[in-house]
């Protein structure tokens, strides 16, 4: 692990065998070895040296694994003593171990040369089953270390966004915002770590689904808050921005939700309504009678049945399924109720007839009824589907967005509520359209992420209408205009995802996908490695893409920092602010490509826009020294040596865009955001600077031509 040796994550993980071959994937493999070892009396030298080793091995492994335990002990009091004292039982394991498998023990017996050890292999299993315990013990009080600083992260973040909420001056809320973007940093990392060690992929699918909605509610937090300090009594914008802040703090209880394991109250297990999952269960109960005639009652049979046939009526009742859908599901239905009246007569004779003509019977039977529920899968499976796609085809050019944010700007109100009406019709379309997705997205992380997709076009849809109503009421507003567009954009993104997801489902159904694959939701970062494949082979690991994700995360928080230090600045046509937007919307698609989105679709545009990016450093830095030859010696020399961390940077970057790709693709990317980053860093701390000393400047300016004009004004007297 790349982790600090006293992060609790890192022992943590090691008992989820996340971070590689740990301590205690060690330890398991070594005490097999010994406690499976062939109970002979008599062992040549070379079997008793390799005992021996082991022995030692796994010694050497627990006090690895004791040192890391200590370690976290000491950073958490609360727990301090219960982890010394199972870290104390595990170094006693270990020592027992160790002395039991020495050959050197004089304790060991002697026999025709050779020496007889194993005599006390019960002491071996004492000791091996003690060593178990404690580590188990460790790795679990380091589990809840790791919980503690998701739930702390947690509400330092809700404490931030309390503040945030009732900020009434634009530079409180630059500051706060600040801190802020640093605290969901740390939030991400945790929480992405956490994700990457859940097991259960259901778990891990909604952790997922909760931290991309952070991801982009914080863009989204940023340009509502600030429309409403721009416009404080626009009810439109308010409303705005608490939509925005309820989201954001749902995703933070949902997190906590699922490393704590405790569901909220009235959460229902989503299996319970997916109709899949339902046929599966219940073909799997008729299966079961070619064993045991008595498995099941016939009534529990035709209610199973009957449940998932009155699921199928979201299907039959939605206004967006087509006739002939509509007549082949009840047809189906139908065949179906008959094919079971046909099984239940057959099995009650096969109860009291055990003849091989029933037999057949009822696995014909059987046959028959499976084969109608097959063909209503494939008929409803068919429907959703094909709805989707039509859906997704028909909106790919957003023409009412555009609309909105036209009639927007032109500030047109009978417009923005016909169009409003219209994206809340299609806002409809497709929340009706992933309700019918979950009943056939055919595994569970693929239905959570069908929820997922319907609350999210649910709560950005009406969002989108606010924004618009907001910039229809202000017209010349920048901010308004801004705010608008983060919200459809997000739009569009939740449009993309629904499309990978459609493919996913049809690739679950057709049986060309297994159970693994990747969510549609944070952390996403290398979609675009499709078109990586002809320059490298093989796909990202994990780490490599949690990797990037994180870099990811930070350069989109940085650029907000950039858009808050130009948004002070009066002329906004300084060059210094125009170079500094420049870098800031750049960043800001390298953000996007990290999550496979934005205008940058290959590593070829990636590295055009680096090149570009780094060039618009160099001018920045230019016009910087160009307008530190106004200051005084002492801020001149505070701006140059700001100047001077920022221009190596920038001739690095374009050496690395110049570098071979073979091969070395995600290495490249990995390099080219860290060094973006290490840049945007860099520009935020500028603008700051460069504003303060301007600011400064025009205030001793102000000063002297208030003393001349007193001068004048005494000489005319």
């Amino acid at each position: 692990s790349n982790s600090s040796p006293h992060d609790p994550h890192v022992l943590a993980s090691q008992g989820a065998g996340i971070t590689g071959m740990s301590h205690h994937a060690w330890l398991g493999i070594y005490i097999t070895t010994l406690i499976n070892h062939k109970d002979k009396t008599k062992k040549s030298d070379k079997t008793l040296q390799a005992i021996q080793r082991v022995g030692q091995a796994v010694n050497l492994a627990v006090g690895r694994f004791v040192k890391v335990g200590e370690a976290i002990a000491n950073e958490n009091w609360d727990l301090k003593e219960e982890i010394n004292i199972a870290c104390i039982e595990a170094k006693q394991a270990g020592e027992t171990i160790a002395a039991l498998t020495d050959i050197t023990n004089s304790n060991h017996a002697e026999s025709d040369g050779q020496i007889t050890i194993f005599t006390d292999k019960t002491g071996v299993i004492k000791a091996a089953r003690l060593l178990l315990s404690s580590v188990t013990k460790v790795l679990l009080l380091a589990d809840r270390v790791v919980i503690k600083q998701i739930i702390t992260s947690r509400n330092k973040v809700l404490a931030t966004m309390e503040r945030l909420e009732k900020v009434t001056s634009f530079q409180e809320f630059v500051q706060i915002f600040s801190q802020f973007g640093n605290e969901m940093v740390e939030f991400a990392h945790l929480s992405g770590d956490r994700q990457n060690d859940l097991k259960d992929e259901k778990k891990k699918a909604k952790m997922a689904a909760a931290r991309a909605v952070l991801e982009k509610c914080t863009m989204m937090l940023l340009t509502a808050s600030k429309t409403c300090l721009r416009h404080p009594n626009c009810e439109s914008a308010h409303k705005n921005k608490e939509g925005v802040f309820v989201r954001m703090k749902v995703a933070l209880d949902k997190v906590i939700e699922i490393v704590t394991d405790c569901k909220s109250n009235g959460e229902t297990d989503i299996s319970s309504i997916n109709i899949f999952t339902g046929i599966k269960e219940f073909k799997m109960n008729i299966e079961a009678l070619r064993e045991n005639l008595y498995f099941q009652s016939k009534e529990n049979l035709s209610m199973t049945l009957e449940v998932i046939l009155e699921r199928t009526e979201d299907f039959t009742d939605s206004a967006y399924t087509s006739h002939e859908h509509r007549e082949r599901i009840l047809e189906l239905s139908t065949q179906a109720r008959m094919e079971l009246q046909q099984l239940v007569s057959v099995w009650i004779q096969a109860q009291s007839k055990k003849t091989k003509s029933i037999a057949e019977e009822l696995e014909l039977s059987i046959l028959k009824i499976s084969y109608s529920l097959n063909e209503l899968k494939k008929e409803l499976h068919s429907t959703a589907t094909q709805l989707a796609a039509d859906l997704l085809k028909y909106h790919a050019d957003h023409v009412v967005l555009k609309t909105l944010k036209l009639t927007g700007v032109e500030g047109n109100l009978e417009a923005l509520a016909v169009y409003a009406c219209k994206l809340s019709e299609q806002k409809e379309q497709l929340v009706e359209t992933c309700r019918l997705l979950r009943h056939v997205s055919g595994t569970e992380p693929l239905e959570i992420t069908c929820i997922h997709a319907e609350e999210t076009f649910q709560v950005t849809g009406q969002q989108i209408i606010s924004a618009a109503e907001t910039l229809t009421l202000h017209p010349s507003s920048k901010i308004a205009k801004e705010n608008l567009d983060v919200f459809c954009e997000a739009w569009e993104s939740q449009i993309s995802d629904m499309s990978t997801l459609l493919r996913e489902i049809n690739d679950v159904f057709e049986g060309r996908r297994g159970e693994k694959y990747g969510y549609l939701s944070l952390p996403k970062p290398m979609k675009n490695n499709a078109n990586l494949k002809s320059l490298k082979p093989d796909k990202p690991d994990s780490e490599e893409q949690a990797k990037i994700a994180k870099l990811g995360l930070k350069l989109g928080l940085l650029t907000s920092d950039a858009d808050c230090e130009i948004e002070k600045w009066e002329d906004q046509e300084n060059e210094i602010v125009q170079y500094g937007r420049s870098m800031s919307s750049m960043a800001y698609c390298l953000y996007l490509f990290t999550r496979g989105e934005g205008p940058l679709k290959t590593s070829q545009d990636l590295i055009h826009q680096l090149e570009v990016f780094a060039a618009e450093g160099l001018k920045l830095t230019s016009s910087v020294q160009a307008f530190s030859k106004q200051l005084k010696d002492d801020d001149k020399l505070m701006l140059l040596l700001e100047i001077n961390k920022l221009i190596p940077l920038c001739h690095q970057l374009q050496t690395i865009t110049k570098s071979s790709l073979q091969n070395k693709v995600f290495l490249k990317v990995d390099k080219c955001i860290t060094k973006t980053r290490s840049m945007m860093a860099l520009l935020v701390q500028l603008l700051s600077l460069c504003y303060k000393l301007l600011k400064k400047l025009q205030t001793e300016n102000n000063r002297w031509v208030s003393v001349t004009n007193k001068d004048t004004m005494d000489g005319k007297t």
